[in-house]
């Protein structure tokens, strides 16, 4: 919630000459998507894990899921 009366991401100048925005939160939803593809992708890999070391792999693998998901579009679209 915006406190000041000014639009979200409103320019300023610093002391150093610099332009800066005021606000950084512009209400996205990126985290929530995020947050419930780890919840699901955990859910998944512990299920699935047969032993310790595939449940310790099953956490690292519902973390990194982005960069596994962004590998195989790329993949897929031959970049």
């Amino acid at each position: 919630m915006n406190m000041d009366n000014e639009p979200c991401g409103q320019e300023t100048k610093d002391w150093f000459g610099c332009n800066w925005k005021k606000h950084v939160h512009c209400h996205g939803c990126g985290g929530a998507i995020y947050g419930l593809g780890f919840l699901g992708a955990l859910v998944y890999y512990l299920t699935t894990a047969t032993s310790i070391l595939g449940g310790i792999i099953g956490v690292i693998k519902a973390i990194l899921w982005p960069a596994f998901l962004v590998y195989g579009v790329m993949k897929f679209m031959g970049m």
